[in-house]
Order: structure tokens, then C-alpha cells, then sequence
């Protein structure tokens, strides 16, 4: 592929003897991975019967390689939430921030989803999550990622980091910066990448991604945890930016990353101080393993900070709605849902526990879509039917992912049943898919429309 010159001049100066080895992977074709959901099914186990060739990301348990010949992003499984098509380099930067059940997490640079989902499954859906994407185009993929992935604990939100920082001050344990970068890593995946590079395109990403560092320090919690990260080899956004970090905010401390699977340190040569704890910081190269180029840094947060003092979310639905949702839930579900539900319009949603009170914020999807309370009867919507274990469905059809049936569902069709059972969840062997309504022998399909097999 074509390279920018001044970008291979600075590759070659940085890299030195190493630099023949770094260009030619260029001649290689791209690696693929993708990241199975453990809140849906176990990975080793799945993995043992998937319907592709997978080999596993050393430095991630849930992460796997596929072949080139394979496609895995157009069979049902993946419309199903069981796996994310994901590059294996980026698959690092969750891992290192490593949230628990129960944490409350940002992830301020969200879409379009891919660490956000690793971050929820790695959550057990337990907790707050937060995904911001401050791009009205960008955040709707990363919403129905979200969805897509079963997760139940996460707001969604389309605003400015600085917006959030006045609103969170000391509110997060960790914090994920996946920042906007130059590209760099992603050239032989993304080919047009290179065609918006250029030095003054570097240093206007470095700068962004400080204005974006303040806003992350200012959100994070006395012991809390930082992970910033990037998909670019530029030093300026990545050693540099770390360097800058700890000189501003000199309680800030450089954890250091597991190098293993081919990951090695960052390079102190490559800061202006010459600081020797940046060999904490991770990079990944795709000359030194099976990935795409990436940064990763992690840092602790040392200095007080004074309890978060805003409002928390209380419940708004109104009793009418939330009556018949809990009809639906009697007639069709095994499981009671609890939680705090608000309304937005005529839509109701479940949010997380201990959730902030989101008003006057731009709320893409807030914790779980329930449905749609129209007069006298309720819709549930297919972020439930994807959030269930199909052991909570009082009705399930199981069709085969080889079979003609699901085919014709994911595009949307009717199909015959012979029964009468109401609100029945559609599943592919065994794995919630969507919802159907059963009346009279015929499943009327509730496949929403924007997501269906064309």
C-alpha cells in the first residue's frame, strides 16, 4: 500500500534498524478478530463449537483470531450479541483498565462500541457504565452495539467531555480514554486513514487529546483509575501526551502493563525528558505481533477529592405504563425486572443502580429499553429480548441458525406456528434473537426494521 513519505521518513528515524521489519507487514493483509460475550455464553466452551476457525489473542481471554476467508459478521450469532468483530491490538486497552462488577466506569471516547462492550461484559452488567461519543452520527452505532451485546448497566450519552467534567467532578472509579487520533496503527486496515495524515494532523490530535486528559482527571475519584489509549505509533500522542499528563498532574502515577503475547514497553527515548516510567506504558506493533498498531497507558489517581455531591436518578414513569409493562412481564416473562424506570415519552427504561440523575444531558439509551406502552397494551423492545437468558421467556421458538426459518425472520416475514401463545421470544439455537407475536398459528415479526437482513 501507499504510505505518506513524511510519515515513512519519521517511521524510519524512529525505528532505525527495526524499521525494515515495521514496513513490511504493509505487504501482508489485515488480522482479524472478534470478542466473545461471556454474558452470553461461556467463551472456551462456545469457541469448542463455533462455526469458524478461531485461534485465541494472547492477551485477551475472550478475544480470538479468525481467517480472512471467514465471515462471521454476516452470520446470525452476531446479530444475536454472542461475539463483537473487533481488531486484536485494540482489545488491550479494557484489559488493562480492568473494571469489576459493581465499579462505576466512563468511557469517555465510546464509539463505536468495541471497548465499551468489552468493558460491560467484563462488568457482569453490574455497576454503572457510562459511554459518551461526542459525534450525533457516531453514538448511534455505539447505542446499538450496546444493545446488541445485552448490556443493561450503561448509559449512553452524546456530549462534550468538558460538559460531562462539570457535571461528574470525582465521580468515576476508572476512566477509559480511547482518544481520536492520527491513525497511524490503522493504515493497512483502513487505507483512506493515510490519506488524512499528515505532521500538523499529529500535533491537532495531541492537542485534542489534552483538552480531553483534563476532563478525565477532573471526573476521576481519589485511587481511581486512568487508561488512555491510542491506535497511532506517533510519539507526540502517545509518550508525549503521558509525559505532559504526569507533569500537570504530578499526583498522577504510571502503572505498568503486562507485557505478554508481543506486547512491549513504551520508549523513554521518545519523550522530551527522557522519563524512564514510561516503559509502563504498553505498545503494541504489528510487526511484533499478530495485531494492528496500538498505545496503552495506565495511571492512578493519588489526590483527595471530595465526595460527588450532585442528584441521583428517582423514577418518573408514569403508574399506567409501568402497570402494563408489568402485565407483559406476568404474562410473558419468567423473571421480574427490578430497578429505578423512567419514562421518555412513551417509552420506558430500566436504569442502572446508584445512576446519577441525567437530566438536561443528551441520553442516547439509558440502562435498559423496556418497551412501549401503547394504549392499553405494551411493546417490549428488542434491547430486552437481547438483555434475557432465553430461561426467563415464558414462550420461546427456537430456530436453527442453518435454517430457512431464520433467515426469513431476520428479514422481517411472518412465520406459521400452528399456535396461540402470545408474546413468544425468538431464539437461534438457543440464543435470544427477538420478539414475535404468536395469535392464530402465525408469528407476526417485531425484528426491528433498520436491523433486518436485506
Amino acid at each position: 500500500m501507499r504510505l505518506p513519505e513524511a510519515f515513512v521518513a519519521k517511521m524510519k528515524k524512529l525505528l532505525d534498524e527495526e524499521a525494515d521489519e515495521f514496513f513490511a507487514v504493509y505487504e501482508n493483509e489485515k488480522i482479524n478478530g472478534l470478542r466473545v460475550n461471556p454474558l452470553k455464553t461461556d467463551p472456551g466452551a462456545w469457541v469448542k463449537t463455533a462455526p469458524f476457525s478461531l485461534s485465541p489473542v494472547p492477551f485477551c481471554p475472550t478475544g480470538f483470531y479468525y481467517e480472512p476467508d471467514e465471515q462471521p459478521g454476516k452470520h446470525p450469532y452476531h446479530a444475536a450479541g454472542l461475539y463483537y468483530i473487533q481488531e486484536p491490538s485494540a482489545m488491550a486497552a479494557a484489559e488493562a483498565l480492568q473494571p469489576e462488577p459493581g465499579d462505576t466506569v466512563l468511557d469517555l471516547c465510546a464509539a463505536p462500541g468495541g471497548k465499551t462492550t468489552q468493558l460491560g461484559a467484563m462488568m457482569k452488567n453490574r455497576g454503572l457504565l457510562v459511554a459518551n461519543e461526542i459525534h450525533p452520527k457516531r453514538v448511534k452505532a455505539l447505542a446499538e452495539n450496546v444493545e446488541r451485546f445485552g448490556l443493561t448497566n450503561t448509559i449512553v450519552v452524546n456530549e462534550a467531555p468538558e460538559t460531562l467534567a462539570e457535571r461528574f467532578p470525582g465521580f468515576f472509579d476508572k476512566i477509559l480514554v480511547d482518544a481520536p487520533c492520527s491513525g497511524e496503527g490503522m493504515f493497512r486496515k483502513e487505507e483512506e486513514a493515510a490519506s488524512f495524515w499528515s505532521p500538523a494532523y499529529v500535533e491537532e490530535c495531541a492537542a485534542r487529546q489534552r483538552r480531553i486528559l483534563e476532563s478525565a482527571y477532573a471526573m476521576l475519584k481519589e485511587g481511581g483509575i486512568l487508561v488512555y489509549s491510542t491506535c497511532t505509533f506517533s510519539p507526540e500522542e502517545n509518550e508525549q501526551t503521558i509525559e505532559w499528563l504526569l507533569e500537570t498532574y504530578d499526583d498522577l502515577r504510571l502503572l505498568s502493563i503486562a507485557k505478554i503475547g508481543g506486547i512491549e514497553p513504551g520508549r523513554p527515548e521518545w519523550t522530551k525528558t527522557n522519563r524512564s516510567d514510561l516503559v509502563h506504558a504498553a505498545r503494541l506493533w504489528p510487526h511484533r505481533l499478530k495485531g494492528e498498531g496500538h498505545f496503552v497507558a495506565k495511571l492512578q489517581k493519588q489526590r483527595p477529592t471530595p465526595p460527588w455531591s450532585g442528584r441521583w436518578a428517582k423514577a418518573n414513569a408514569p403508574k399506567a405504563a409501568v402497570r402494563l409493562y408489568r402485565q407483559f412481564e406476568q404474562q410473558s416473562l419468567q423473571t421480574v425486572q427490578h430497578g429505578t424506570i423512567l419514562s421518555f415519552g412513551s417509552h420506558l427504561a430500566m436504569l442502572p443502580d446508584r445512576c446519577p440523575d441525567l437530566s438536561g444531558l443528551k441520553v442516547v439509551r439509558a440502562g435498559l429499553h423496556l418497551g412501549e406502552a401503547k394504549k392499553e397494551r405494551f411493546e417490549p423492545n428488542h434491547a430486552l429480548a437481547l438483555a434475557l437468558r432465553t430461561e426467563e421467556a415464558k414462550h420461546v421458538l427456537d430456530l436453527s441458525s442453518a435454517s430457512r426459518e431464520i433467515v426469513q425472520y431476520w428479514r422481517g416475514e411472518t412465520l406459521s406456528t400452528g399456535g396461540d401463545r402470545g408474546w413468544l421470544l425468538v431464539t437461534v439455537d438457543g440464543f435470544p434473537f427477538g420478539w414475535g407475536k404468536e395469535v392464530k398459528g402465525t408469528v407476526k415479526n417485531f425484528y426491528p426494521k433498520g436491523l433486518r437482513l436485506i
